[in-house]
């Protein structure tokens, strides 16, 4: 999503495909995009390599949330007659003929979930469409989905500062066989440590402007938290980033972060996550030292929450 929007400057598409090569040369292949990021521009920054290296690659996109002319959020639809037309559009985009995993991307609940997930089915049938997936539903979602057409992954915010997923979702997810992807497994990038004013964000950033994690003197308190976790990185010998994504990854086998980043020095350190071993006592020290409850902010502004759960 960085790569097209929201996290600052956005890159060329000759600088992304730096990005997404330097993934693929150190072993990552799993590729989440949106036909929403950027309006459907970090799509089309993916062509190139998928032109190249297609076989190499497992793609991910999603549908749902419709961009106005100017870029704003125009609602969203899971109709079923709209899901076709934008698959079509998200393939033309892409460059290629199938997409591995299809989400939805978040839930419009004034069309039945069986409704919706039967359209996606079909694009399966067509070939368009590997494997089928949800965004941000309930439990309650996921089991409807499930009994229409198998769903591969359920994908929702999880990390070291936003835990409420282990309490029903991730057990759904694993009732079902789903697998569980956790976005933002970085915090967005708070659990780095990189961002400790207004100052580290570049122009247009929506954090500042749109997070409440991030705004209104809500960075500096949370700043105590990730310190916290800064001391058990040293200790470790890594750095607080990558706790966070082992952290994540300590979680289970199941479970799959999909950190996202514009350098590939970031990139390099990411993958570096890989070889941090966390055990309990390691889990239980992190977990005393970013309580879910101590974090100030929510995730999302009031008009996005609304989308969350559902």
């Amino acid at each position: 999503m960085g790569l097209a929007e929201f996290y600052g400057e956005a890159l060329s598409n000759l600088e992304a495909e730096k990005v997404l090569d330097a993934a693929l040369a150190r072993g990552v292949n799993f590729f989440d995009t949106a036909d929403m990021y950027g309006s459907g521009r970090n799509e089309e920054q993916l062509s190139g390599l998928l032109r190249r290296r297609r076989k190499d690659v497992v793609l991910a996109t999603k549908f749902a949330i419709k961009r106005n002319a100017d870029g704003g959020v125009a609602g969203l639809s899971n109709d079923p007659a709209y899901i076709k037309e934008a698959c079509d559009a998200s393939l033309k985009r892409l460059g290629i003929e199938q997409i591995d995993l299809y989400y939805m991307h978040r839930r419009d609940a004034s069309v039945p979930i069986e409704e919706s997930v039967g359209a996606m089915a079909e694009l399966v049938k067509e070939g368009k469409v590997r494997a089928l997936g949800l965004s941000e539903v309930s439990a309650a979602t996921l089991e409807k989905a499930a009994k229409v057409h198998p769903i591969a992954a359920l994908q929702s915010e999880f990390s070291i500062v936003t835990r409420d997923m282990e309490k029903e979702m991730i057990p759904a997810c694993r009732r079902l066989g789903v697998a569980f992807v956790a976005y933002s497994p970085l915090g967005r990038g708070l659990l780095t440590g990189a961002f400790r004013s207004k100052d580290d964000f570049g122009a247009g950033d929506y954090r500042l402007a749109m997070n409440p994690r991030f705004s209104n003197g809500a960075l500096e308190k949370n700043l105590k938290l990730v310190d916290q976790i800064a001391e058990i990185a040293a200790a470790k010998g890594a750095s607080p980033g990558q706790i966070a994504l082992a952290y994540v990854l300590a979680k289970g086998d199941d479970i799959i972060p999909i950190p996202g980043t514009k350098k590939i020095a970031r990139l390099e350190e990411n993958v570096g996550a890989l070889g941090v071993a966390l055990g309990k006592d390691d889990i239980a020290a992190i977990e005393r030292a970013a309580p879910p409850e101590a974090v100030t902010g929510a995730r999302y502004p009031a008009v996005s929450a609304t989308t969350l759960n559902q």
